[in-house]
């Protein structure tokens, strides 16, 4: 593996580490710190993701013209202070100023994600950047596994206010690392002799309406963008609504739900690895249509988790270990594809669209779920309905994508 891509793995465990130790609990915290209902809950977390979503697809932009270290740097270092700014906040129990930094995190996190996917696309190709990306998910899990299982520990006993800090502490540390251990893409390396060439002809970066048009003329890519963003509105509810119910609805404990995440983290860092290895070869878009299924297999579990004989906890966990296999799979074609189907000098812009699509998804799913916990009394119809937006996602990757798709950029 390129020295950068194993670097850029362990930077990405320790910032994994930080976000993990208090982001998955900021739903609990207006739930039981502050007493908000499941509805204000589900907008509230749609309130947080509104700024990234607009941000993204420029974050894409951005990055194919300024360069891929100097941005995702500057944006880490504001994230941890976000964070800091959001531990602040829980303090004083302050919820529009916790909004507000909470979602100043998500956004400077946001404008780095193109910027990162760019970097590694820059140091690997073909199946090698199937691998890269892979590194780059074992790194940020065994990051999340210590985060949300220390953070679960922690907010029970020192507070939110204490973990909140801590994780802000260990962003920007985790930050300072990365500013001084990577590199500079050959992409930036090329842009920066472009900068100094006396002659304006000899940058042949496009402008950004013409990346935007290159975008519109792809038909293959927006249809994978509409799957990607009803596929989320599913795989989402992962984030808010399942912890949230969990917690409120079954009363699984903060432990207990941290051990839950931590097993997440887990089985990614012990299987993601095999799981690429072994789809090497296979086609990206029947891993994300196989992906977003064994959510919605695993939702449909969860909805009917009182009835299952084997007990609760025995359920909650094996829910858990069928959507973080989901999550194994799909995750290779969601990092891959994009930057797969880009031209060369278009891969931060088409990453940061398809990321705007899943963004889309995303931002709905918590007040998708925070009503529908609200309004449906019976769980199995609850997480049936959650899970309904797989179907269409399922069907447009496999009849819609696929067919259009370049057999070597569809390939593992």
């Amino acid at each position: 593996m390129e020295r950068n891509v194993r670097w850029m793995g362990v930077a990405g465990g320790i910032r994994a580490t930080g976000l993990s130790l208090i982001l998955p609990y900021f739903a609990l915290y207006l739930r039981n710190v502050l007493g908000l209902g499941f509805e204000e809950i589900g907008i509230l977390s749609a309130v947080v993701g509104a700024v990234p979503l607009a941000i993204v697809p420029i974050a894409g932009l951005i990055t194919d013209r300024l360069g891929r270290r100097r941005l995702f740097v500057a944006a880490l270092f504001a994230e941890g202070a976000a964070v800091l700014a959001a531990a602040g906040a829980m303090e004083y129990r302050a919820l529009i100023p916790l909004v507000i930094a909470v979602s100043l995190s998500q956004t400077v996190g946001t404008i780095a994600g193109p910027a990162l996917s760019a970097y590694v696309a820059d140091l690997v190709a073909a199946s090698e950047r199937t691998l890269g990306f892979t590194w780059l998910r074992v790194g940020w899990n065994v990051g999340f596994t210590l985060g949300v299982l220390s953070g679960g520990a922690l907010v029970g006993t020192l507070g939110f206010v204490f973990v909140g800090a801590a994780a802000g502490t260990v962003l920007l540390v985790g930050t300072t690392f990365v500013a001084l251990v990577l590199e500079p893409s050959p992409y930036d390396r090329a842009l920066r002799e472009r900068r100094r060439a006396t002659s304006p002809t000899a940058d042949p970066r496009p402008t950004a309406s013409e990346s935007l048009r290159t975008i519109g003329r792809d038909r293959a890519f927006l249809l994978l963008c509409v799957a990607g963003a009803l596929g989320m509105l599913t795989v989402n509810q992962w984030g808010v609504t399942f912890p949230v119910y969990a917690n409120s609805v079954l009363g699984i404990p903060y432990s207990l739900i941290g051990a839950g995440l931590a097993l997440n983290g887990v089985l990614v860092v012990a299987a993601q690895g095999w799981t690429t290895r072994a789809v090497l070869g296979r086609r990206h878009t029947s891993m994300m249509a196989g992906g977003v299924a064994l959510y919605a297999v695993a939702f449909l579990a969860f909805g009917g988790i009182r009835v299952f004989p084997v007990g609760l906890l025995v359920t909650f966990f094996a829910v858990i270990f069928v959507l973080t296999m989901g999550e194994n799979v799909l995750s290779i074609a969601t990092n891959t594809l994009p930057s797969n189907l880009a031209p060369p000098t278009e891969i931060g812009a088409y990453n940061g669209a398809f990321f705007a699509a899943l963004g889309a998804g995303t931002l709905l799913a918590p007040t998708l779920g925070g009503l529908l916990i609200a309004a449906v009394p019976d769980p199995l119809v609850l997480w049936g309905l959650l899970s309904i937006p797989a179907v269409p996602a399922i069907a447009i990757v496999l009849g819609g994508v696929a067919p259009r798709l370049p057999p070597d950029a569809n390939r593992a």
